[in-house]
């Protein structure tokens, strides 16, 4: 503050050329300017260095040290140790926690509950939970979704024109900015809040969320039914209002409305896909080209971006449609500003049903 003052003093208040005498009068006119120059660079430099530090995404290392290796699963299902000489100052680098990872050791030197992964006791307790009941759900969820998509894309098709194929490209990313939102959004609100105890929502659509953090590849063994039924479930109404929308309307109403329509169906179709690209984002082997492609061009959710999330306590980089909005919804602190004020005027601890189930060790 006191360096602010300075240098607003010697660059507003008074010319650069004033002096107490002549002699030193020529001294002070530059002088003051350099200094004031001087702290200009200085106070940009600090800004610029402040900056890069808050873009900055969580290091490889954080990454490593407090995340589930998914490309070696099996590295998270045995009790692991580390070497005394193989320590940091309490801390093990990137590779040498990558090492240690399928390196075994006497149960007596360890805890012998993995932390991550299809030997957990909490992912264990919380994959028994999956009912015949819920089973049922998904399978009409999907099948009628589908339905529905086939249903509303042949309508489309029928009254699609040329001249509104650039519509289409334009409701198309805004189709899918709003399903990567809306990930978000759901995401974040079943991962900070409620608990797999509470009545019907508890264990049908709060318990994917936290097996999924203490077994992230678990999702990479559900089948399509077991992986989408509750995306497409979101997708029924819509689909079905947008098909009831054809009936009603006219040819030139549709056509009046068509960009309109077609966000809505697009948005519905990235919304019900968006688990499956989450799966894909979890998969290390055996996908097909084109969906390789499509990560590395961020065209749908990278596999390395979404593993930010999935650092310990999961607190950032919710949305899972493309990934898009993590970062410039990081950046407005936008999750943990909602987080205080729920907190703030419920009492209610964000994660705390999620951090009761991760230490469930035993």
């Amino acid at each position: 503050m006191a360096e602010l003052c300075c240098a607003i003093f010697f660059t507003g208040a008074f010319p650069a050329n004033i002096s107490h005498n002549n002699n030193s009068g020529n001294k002070s006119g530059l002088c003051l300017p350099l200094f004031a120059a001087r702290y200009r660079r200085r106070k940009q430099n600090a800004t610029h260095t402040h900056a890069q530090k808050t873009m900055a995404a969580k290091s490889d290392k954080e990454i490593l040290e407090n995340s589930m290796y998914e490309d070696d699963p099996n590295g998270n299902s045995a009790p692991t140790a580390l070497h005394p000489e193989e320590q940091v100052d309490g801390q093990t680098t990137a590779n040498e926690a990558s090492t240690a990872s399928t390196r075994t050791v006497p149960a007596a030197a360890v805890v012998t509950s993995p932390r991550w992964g299809p030997q957990n006791k909490g992912a264990q307790e919380l994959a028994s939970l999956y009912s015949p009941g819920k089973r049922a759900q998904e399978i009409i969820c999907v099948y009628t979704c589908i339905g529905l998509m086939i249903i509303n894309l042949v309508l489309i098709a029928k009254h699609m024109r040329l001249e509104r194929i650039s519509v289409a490209f334009i409701s198309a990313l805004c189709g899918i900015i709003t399903a990567d939102f809306a990930s978000g959004l759901v995401h974040w609100a079943a991962d900070t809040w409620g608990s797999v105890d509470l009545p019907i929502i508890g264990r049908n659509f709060l318990r994917p969320f936290r097996e999924h953090h203490l077994d992230p590849t678990s999702i990479t063994r559900h089948d399509f039914v077991e992986t989408n039924g509750d995306n497409f479930m979101v997708g029924i109404p819509i689909l079905g209002y947008l098909a009831h929308y054809f009936y009603i309307k006219t040819p030139y109403e549709i056509q009046q409305n068509f960009g309109w329509i077609a966000y809505v169906f697009l948005c519905s179709i990235f919304v019900a896909m968006t688990n499956q690209i989450h799966k894909w984002s979890h998969t290390y082997w055996g996908l097909p080209r084109w969906v390789l492609l499509l990560q590395n061009c961020h065209i749908i959710l990278p596999r390395k971006h979404h593993r930010i999330h999935h650092v310990a306590p999961h607190e950032t980089y919710f949305c899972i449609t493309t990934g898009w909005l993590n970062w410039p919804l990081e950046q407005l602190r936008f999750w943990s500003s909602f987080e205080c004020i729920i907190e703030r005027f419920t009492g209610l601890k964000p994660r705390d049903d999620d951090l009761k189930w991760a230490k469930k060790l035993t």
